[in-house]
């Protein structure tokens, strides 16, 4: 829907795409369509030993696995704009604005570096705080975008398309059908056949939700369906009554055999996270208190 969009008002985008080590066949299909749309594409790819280590750090110390991945792709379209003297970037919806936010100032058109700090889905931090031993300054250039004076100084733009047009996941999905997309017969996670589809560990960054916070990716996608008035919040709630909490199995297989540790560290890794404000050991087993739903199959 975004380079549909692009195209319709004329501009020519150079699509840059951070490549997934966990990319998946739906993904490459659907991105090989999107180039067809008829736009130039620039497919980076990470040194996956680099991105290996980075990735575990992540999950030991923020419990989060995609901390290197959101790092990447707010920093290479960046780099490749600065390169190229391309003065417009144009992201997807203002996250601050679509799911809240406590200061209007992040509710804008420009994506800066002060909006990449509190929304940029890296607890805070950049590319210099992973600097160490096992990963040195060179290993992390990827990560590491143009600051706002150099993009001032070039003329650069980040603005997100979202501000300018209604952002409704239903829509993108019509227009993007429309012009080939595919999805999946079931949701991967979440509400959705559609999204977080391309990629495999895309799912256990929105598992590991459930141990933080107590809601997972099924809740959020249903809070945009009440949003929209395509469904009420009872309706909503027997939905994830009946889902369950979409423990992704055979994403964890896989993220666990490309960091190279057992299924039991990953959980181990996780309980360090489990919040205890909000769960409870009762009765040999991890509960909520008051939770949305009576009877919920904790195991």
């Amino acid at each position: 829907w975004q380079v549909v969009k692009c195209l319709e008002y004329g501009l020519k985008p150079l699509a840059v795409t951070w490549k997934s080590p966990a990319r998946n066949q739906i993904g490459q299909k659907n991105l090989d369509n999107l180039v067809r749309l008829g736009i130039d594409h620039i497919d980076y790819q990470i040194n996956p030993s680099i991105e290996k280590k980075f990735m575990y750090l992540a999950l030991k110390k923020y419990g989060s696995t995609a901390i290197p991945m959101h790092m990447a792709i707010h920093s290479i379209p960046l780099m490749i704009a600065t390169n190229f003297n391309i003065p417009l970037i144009i992201w997807g919806e203002n996250s601050a604005f679509e799911y809240g936010s406590e200061n209007e100032q992040f509710e804008g058109t420009l994506l800066d570096s002060k909006w990449r700090e509190k929304f940029g889905v890296t607890h805070g931090t950049t590319a210099m705080d992973w600097v160490n031993e096992e990963l040195s300054l060179k290993d992390l250039t990827p990560y590491f975008g143009p600051t706002d004076k150099e993009l001032e100084s070039k003329g650069i733009k980040a603005i997100f398309l979202g501000q300018f047009f209604n952002w409704d996941v239903e829509e993108s999905l019509r227009v993007a059908k429309k012009n080939g997309f595919q999805s999946l017969d079931k949701p991967k996670v979440g509400y959705y056949n559609y999204t977080d589809i391309d990629d495999d560990f895309i799912s256990i960054h929105h598992f590991i939700k459930w141990y933080k916070f107590g809601f997972t990716r099924l809740f959020d996608n249903l809070s945009l369906e009440i949003r929209n008035r395509r469904m009420t919040r009872e309706e909503a709630i027997l939905i994830i009554k009946k889902t369950g909490i979409q423990q992704p199995d055979e994403d964890i297989l896989k993220l666990c055999q490309f960091l190279e540790i057992s299924r039991d560290h990953f959980f181990d890794i996780l309980e360090t996270f489990r919040n205890k404000k909000i769960w409870n050991f009762e009765n040999s087993e991890w509960r909520i208190k008051n939770f949305l739903i009576e009877n919920w199959r904790w195991n």
